[in-house]
């Protein structure tokens, strides 16, 4: 429920922080004193259009801030969870006015959307008066209504799943004799190019695998001379291995004559003579790996002119070939047994419809045992509200043709306000005054079911008096006892009958102030006498409507 009202220059409301309670909560004063602009505020609150002519004259913004206690297991706080918003304790609604006409507004201090701000809002306060039609216009809304005062909704749940697995099912089988046809059209095409690629055999990584195969043996092409003329100079004619070895020999043979004077001279000799041999066998072993036949490189070459010729011819990459022979054949095997796929394919979506037309009978069956309940209950609130002459009624048709995930079933609220006159959709028969009251006992026929928990009335008592004012608040009344209700009104009858009773007044903005500003003030027990007798008698209270006044408020309650 709403559980704070915060007001910061709004139009003639400077500052303003009003404390909401369960149960039924009035707003009076004088016409003029501003009613209409708390209920614009909290409108702002909840996503309403914003409007730079809110913000108080002198001002740049205005703001807005809702408080909200909502159970936990209400589905407004999934919502939340759904959209990224912390939803722990209570909901705090804010919007700020720019008097250049912007806005901004936040849920829990997290920036949001205006329109995910009226998403959640609906979901929280429904605000009715003479002239809104919100909660009426949408047929749609009119079969949600139905089925929450019926309690269909496990089979609402129910059909929908139905009708979504049977939509699937329709689209599957759609989508296979699609292909189907699209197969056979191509029938040709697709087996030649299945034969094509079964020879072709392209394999996954082979385009890199080649590639690679192809680079190595192009650079061992370009550096094989090189090695087989190092080659040719160590182990050749030329070769100084021999003239090296023979040195030495000499050497050795010498070193006796002259011993100290050749022995490093011949070690040297004969490490490089070792290196040598070492180096002779290294080139070898390089001129080996060198080797190549060049008609594998032909063959490695062929085949990759082959893989991307087909990559062109099919506008596909080469990595890509694998995934679209396996696609062909399969699409093959689509068209060689695609009529037996497709007979089965049709044969579950008949079922699956099958078994939503069934559910939705069933569902339109309760529906209709629902409307009547409905109908019956919604009449008997009407005499009382002098409206004992109409007739309420709940249109519904049934079509298996037009069927939604809700069910076949197109439901809508008719009335007829004077016997004679032809019934119609209570948006085009009612009057103003009317479908405040229809609204109203529609209302309490629902009680808790299908409605927001917090319901705002904006002086839907207007134009009645007496026994109708009094029935209107005895219905208010009772409606508080399973939602929270504010009302504005300007009926005493209404007024006595709450539990908490709010004056909005108009003034001075403060001492000499020439500004004027709206206040709000919660009545105390003994000063919502003075003012119910205020709106029985007018600008001059008499003790006659003090005494009224009293006989009000002591069977209100």
């Amino acid at each position: 429920m709403l559980v704070q009202l915060s007001i910061r220059d709004i139009v003639l409301i400077e500052r303003l922080d009003l404390a909401f309670e369960s149960g039924l909560s009035v707003l009076t004063g004088e016409t003029g004193a501003g009613k209409s602009i708390l209920l614009d505020s909290l409108s702002l609150a909840l996503g309403g259009r914003g409007d730079g002519g809110l913000v108080r004259h002198g001002e740049d913004k205005g703001q807005v801030t809702a408080v909200f206690d909502v159970p936990g297991q209400h589905p407004v706080r999934q919502l939340l969870r759904d959209s990224g918003i912390d939803d722990d304790g209570d909901l705090i609604f804010r919007r700020i006015q720019n008097a250049d006409g912007r806005t901004r507004a936040a849920i829990n201090d997290q920036p949001v959307s205006v329109q995910l701000m009226r998403q959640i809002g609906q979901l929280l306060v429904e605000i009715h008066g003479q002239h809104d039609d919100r909660a009426l216009t949408d047929t749609n809304t009119h079969r949600d209504l139905l089925d929450a005062f019926s309690g269909l909704a496990d089979e609402v749940k129910q059909v929908g799943g139905l009708y979504r697995t049977w939509k699937e099912a329709e689209r599957a089988f759609k989508a296979h004799r699609a292909n189907v046809e699209a197969a056979a059209r191509e029938a040709d095409y697709i087996r030649a190019s299945v034969e094509e690629l079964e020879v072709l055999s392209p394999r996954d990584g082979e385009e890199e695998e080649l590639a690679e195969q192809r680079s190595q043996m192009q650079k061992a092409e370009r550096i094989a001379g090189d090695i087989s003329e190092a080659s040719e100079f160590l182990n050749g004619n030329a070769s100084p291995v021999p003239l090296i070895a023979s040195m030495v020999r000499r050497l050795e043979r010498k070193s006796h004559e002259a011993p100290g004077l050749l022995e490093e001279t011949v070690e040297l000799l004969d490490a490089a003579l070792n290196s040598l041999s070492n180096a002779q066998m290294e080139v070898e072993a390089a001129l080996r790996k060198t080797e190549f036949d060049p008609r594998e490189l032909e063959r490695v070459e062929e085949r990759l002119f082959a893989l991307r010729a087909a990559g062109r011819k099919y506008s596909v990459a080469v990595a890509d070939l694998p995934a679209l022979a396996e696609k062909m054949v399969a699409d093959l095997a689509d068209l060689d047994a695609g009529e037996e796929k497709l007979g089965q394919l049709e044969k579950q979506a008949a079922a699956a419809k099958a078994a939503f037309d069934s559910a939705a009978l069933t569902l339109s069956e309760k529906r209709r045992q629902g409307a009547q309940t409905l109908a019956r209950a919604v009449m008997e609130e009407l005499p009382a509200l002098k409206l004992e002459r109409a007739c309420f009624m709940v249109e519904m048709t049934a079509d298996p043709q037009a069927a939604t995930a809700e069910g076949i079933d197109t439901i809508e609220f008719h009335v007829q306000t004077n016997p004679g006159t032809r019934p119609g959709p209570i948006m085009k028969v009612a009057s103003g005054g009317e479908l405040s009251r229809f609204l109203l006992a529609l209302k309490v026929a629902l009680a808790d079911r299908g409605s927001a928990p917090t319901l705002v009335f904006d002086e839907i008592d207007t134009g009645v008096g007496g026994a109708v004012a009094d029935a209107i608040g005895q219905r208010l009344k009772r409606l508080s006892a399973t939602v929270q209700v504010l009302s504005v009104t300007h009926a005493p009858q209404v007024a006595a009958r709450a539990a908490t009773h709010l004056l909005i007044s108009k003034g001075p903005a403060g001492e000499g102030s020439e500004k004027i500003a709206t206040r709000v003030a919660t009545m105390a027990q003994e000063h919502r006498t003075e003012e119910i007798a205020r709106m029985l008698a007018g600008a001059s209270v008499t003790d006659e409507a003090r005494a009224a006044a009293a006989r009000l408020l002591a069977g209100g309650g």
